[in-house]
């Protein structure tokens, strides 16, 4: 089962992660200055990361394939890490879609 933790930056500003069942981090979040707007931001991953066209899929200057998940806005509210592949971006899309809807939120920041 997938989880959402919260931190806080060194620059005090508060972050998501979202981590799939085997603990590895699938979206990070931007930054954001309060803790009830990150808690919005991940409300806003559970509800766009079950649509497929919320996703951008690009590729790094190094070659990297990775996604962004948008808001309705146009917004984004989430980076995934770098993949090697195509299919294993397509693998990490799947997960975020999958882990998203009911993952469990850990505060770190208590």
């Amino acid at each position: 089962m997938g989880k959402f933790t919260i931190s806080k930056r060194k620059n005090d500003e508060y972050q998501f992660n979202l981590k799939a069942g085997n603990g590895e981090i699938i979206l990070t979040s931007e930054g954001y200055t309060t803790k009830a707007n990150c808690h919005k931001g991940i409300e806003s991953v559970r509800i766009n990361s079950q649509d497929s066209s919320r996703y951008d899929r690009r590729v790094a200057v190094n070659g990297k394939d990775y996604f962004v998940l948008k808001a309705r806005n146009g917004e984004i509210i989430g980076k995934s890490q770098y993949y090697s592949s195509k299919s294993s971006m397509e693998s990490g899309i799947d997960s975020v879609k999958t882990n998203a809807p009911t993952a469990e939120i850990v505060d770190e920041t208590l």
